[in-house]
């Protein structure tokens, strides 16, 4: 990254951040649904087992990756403060702390595993696909959590071409073992899918090795020199990474969680109403992607200039970023009231369902609008290291007006299973603007600490 003077060269450098970043939620996106039709063409059942295993992994890791996130501003600030020696220590505190991390994951899931499955009202042999695929997932834990503090290292220089790259590298990888493990090709075991599991697994080392490979081998990166010393864990790294980390990955957990939640309560309803609710929520995660990245990429220009104390230049780029999710939200708003019925039929031929579906996406279009607002300035407020308040706005937002609203709605109005939709909508729509307010408050309290 480098310094900008116009707003031109800030949206040049933006786009050229934003776009990759894009490329690789949409390719980590593609690789939880390679998994999910893979093992649905093996059999309906492997299908349940592995969505089953994908809900409760899903949350989870968002969640904890989400600490990780810690690292690109952090990072990006040391960068553009030109303190690049704290550089080397920071991302192998990082590394510790993602080991530490999947330990604490595999050890969990080990006692409760069982007793969530258990709890759920499903078929038995759904029950045990659902905990094999998770088992074979946790072989691949560890790199995973390694893959990601790596990456925020890379994204924290703005190279996040780089990390495009490893992600489209590994779609292929991922499909490939799926081809072999799932239906038993070239004298592989035939798994189904629990196939899918160890798929994932294997391709998370190789991503891990590929991005270890390039910080140590390839400019810009082995110029921090990253592996050349081996330094002790140091618990005041980890306090600042999880003081910022852990407030980010509740955030996150939260926003993902509650949408697991939402189709726990639509239970019920009948069949025909969960299948449309799971698809438009399916289509309506597609579009988060958008926000989403412009989300990740405020946090590494937002946290570059800030460490430079170049507060106008981050003051700029924050609601550019707003700007830009805002317009991308309305076009697609319209492309999808226009196209609602189209779009309905890649999940279902159905009549019933179909018509729910593009009820369902009626309601995406406001649920989209409100997200292109509150997942940007989050990522602002990443960039400026503030990240407590925002959980507890999240929190707030998510978890005390957005479901308890869609579930009055959806029980004591004629809204119905909409209600919940309608629910999370104004959830998003409070998050949107308090979230938005304490922006401007940060933007304001570092103006007069910098004047």
């Amino acid at each position: 990254m480098k310094e900008t003077n116009t707003v031109k060269e800030k949206l040049k450098q933006f786009l050229v951040i934003l776009i990759p970043i894009l490329v690789t939620q949409l390719g980590m996106f593609a690789m939880n649904f390679f998994d999910t039709i893979m093992s649905g063409r093996y059999s309906p059942v492997d299908l349940a087992g592995v969505a089953i295993g994908s809900s409760l992994w899903v949350p989870v890791f968002t969640g904890l990756s989400g600490i990780l996130l810690s690292i690109t501003p952090i990072v990006a600030q040391h960068i553009g403060g030109n303190s690049k020696k704290e550089v080397p220590n920071t991302i192998l505190q990082g590394v510790y702390a993602s080991i530490f991390l999947s330990v604490v994951v595999m050890i969990t899931g080990a006692f409760l595993l069982d007793p969530i499955l258990n709890g759920m009202n499903i078929e038995s042999e759904v029950r045990s696909i659902a905990k094999e695929y998770l088992i074979a997932l946790s072989f691949g834990i560890i790199p995973l959590f390694i893959y990601n503090a790596l990456r925020s290292f890379i994204d924290a220089l703005g190279m996040t071409r780089v990390s495009m790259f490893i992600t489209l590298t590994s779609l292929p990888i991922n499909v490939v073992f799926n081809y072999l493990l799932i239906y038993g090709k070239l004298g592989f075991p035939t798994l189904g899918g629990v196939g899918a599991g160890y798929a994932s697994a294997i391709t998370y080392w190789l991503i891990a090795l590929i991005a270890f490979w390039v910080i140590y081998s390839k400019r810009p990166f082995n110029e921090y020199r990253v592996f050349s010393k081996l330094y002790g864990i140091s618990l005041d790294k980890w306090k600042e990474l999880f003081k910022i980390g852990v407030p980010i990955g509740l955030s996150i957990f939260f926003e993902v969680s509650i949408f697991s939640a939402v189709t726990l309560l639509m239970s019920d309803y009948s069949t025909n109403v969960i299948a449309a609710h799971q698809a438009a929520i399916n289509f309506a995660s597609f579009l988060y992607m958008i926000p989403l990245s412009i989300s990740m990429a405020l946090t590494i220009v937002v946290g570059f200039e800030v460490g430079a104390k170049r507060l106008k230049d981050a003051r700029t780029y924050s609601w550019m970023g707003v700007l830009i999710a805002l317009i991308l939200a309305v076009i697609y708003g319209i492309l999808l009231l226009l196209f609602k019925n189209e779009l309905a039929i890649i999940y279902t031929s159905d009549e019933e369902v179909l018509k729910l579906i593009s009820h369902f996406l009626l309601y995406a279009v406001l649920f989209q609008l409100s997200d292109a607002i509150q997942a940007p300035v989050q990522g602002a407020l990443r960039g400026y290291k503030d990240v407590n308040v925002t959980f507890i706005m999240a929190l707030v937002s998510y978890w005390v007006i957005g479901l308890p609203l869609g579930y009055i709605l959806s029980h004591y109005t004629s809204f119905g299973p909409y209600g919940y939709w309608i629910g999370l909508t104004s959830g998003l729509t409070a998050g949107a603007i308090t979230l938005s307010i304490r922006l401007l408050l940060i933007q304001k309290q570092f103006r007069k600490q910098y004047s």
